[in-house]
């Protein structure tokens, strides 16, 4: 195995909870639509492609398990797959996800995922760490109703997170498949800029190499110390860039530009059958060999930065 003798965390994963999904901000709330949503096929056609690409299995259908038996699925991977641990980015709300993980806490690390533009967003984070024990912050910003995160009314969040050293993870660039957002007020990395700047302590790690914001993502990093990059999903969005990108150019770029201590290993995993998405892992230490890692910077990608950002190393 490529990743033999390294200790993992999987940062980037979802615990699967039937019926949620992020809302479209394209349409309003309630709005209903009447014909065939197009852009809903679509998007399914293009996953089956996608899975058939990789040799996925299909989804299993909603239901199957009950939450409590996803959670102790979840448990049941990290043991299979020989990974030190794996973040819940998301799990159907933070009290909800807070029950669910309470026998798995050795395995599974909860992160706050509500509405950052909630009124009492800062009230519900702090229940979050200080109450539930949870160890970080995930928002996808193209599905956010602001837009901007330099907000007078967010200030005391981004304080309150610099000062418990809490990770902010982002997931910003293009959501879903075929036919999904490619167009938000905050969709580019350099919008949380301002954040960073005057932060500099608030550890803030950009999902999935920016998601078709690569350069972007690039500029971020090198100004800001404290932004990371997470590496998780299959990055298939750069097949789609206008300029030759591939997996061993992410890594090789992003090294080249912050070295290995601000790279931080993930797989955006959630359904069964498929479970932990180790194809991914491999191909991500084989592109880190190919572009020359050395062996403790490897270590820092696929393991020690994550336990270094959760408050574990």
């Amino acid at each position: 195995m490529p990743y033999e003798g390294l200790e993992i965390i999987d940062f980037h994963v979802h615990l699967p909870v039937w019926g949620r999904r992020p809302r479209d901000p394209a349409r309003p709330a309630g709005d209903q639509p009447r014909k065939r949503d197009l852009n809903q096929e679509y998007s399914l056609e293009r996953r089956a492609v996608w899975r058939k690409e990789w040799g996925f299995p299909d989804p299993e259908d909603a239901g199957v398990v009950t939450e409590d038996q996803m959670t102790a699925r979840w448990a049941a991977e990290v043991d299979k797959h020989g990974l030190k641990s794996v973040v819940l980015v998301t799990g159907g709300g933070n009290e909800k996800l807070a029950e669910l993980v309470k026998p798995y806490r050795d395995k599974l690390v909860p992160f706050a995922h509500h509405d950052l533009a909630a009124p009492d967003a800062l009230d519900q984070l702090r229940k979050a760490v200080e109450e539930f024990g949870f160890r970080g912050y995930k928002v996808i910003a193209p599905t956010l109703s602001i837009d901007s995160f330099d907000r007078p009314e967010l200030e005391p969040l981004w304080t309150y997170m610099e000062e418990k050293q809490l990770p902010f993870l982002v997931h910003f660039g293009w959501l879903g498949t075929g036919g999904g957002i490619v167009e938000h007020p905050l969709i580019n990395p350099l919008k949380i800029f301002p954040v960073a700047h005057h932060h500099p302590a608030l550890p803030i790690v950009v999902a999935h190499f920016g998601c078709g914001y690569f350069g972007e993502l690039l500029q971020l990093c090198w100004s800001c110390p404290s932004v990371y990059a997470d590496t998780s999903g299959s990055n298939q969005w750069t097949r789609w860039m206008p300029y030759p990108l591939d997996l061993e150019t992410l890594f090789r770029k992003t090294y080249e530009t912050i070295g290995s201590k601000r790279i931080v290993f993930g797989t955006d995993s959630s359904w069964f059958p498929r479970g932990f998405s180790v194809r991914y892992l491999e191909e991500q230490v084989r592109a880190c060999r190919w572009v020359g890692m050395k062996d403790e910077d490897i270590a820092d990608v696929f393991g020690g930065n994550a336990a270094r950002l959760l408050g574990s190393g």
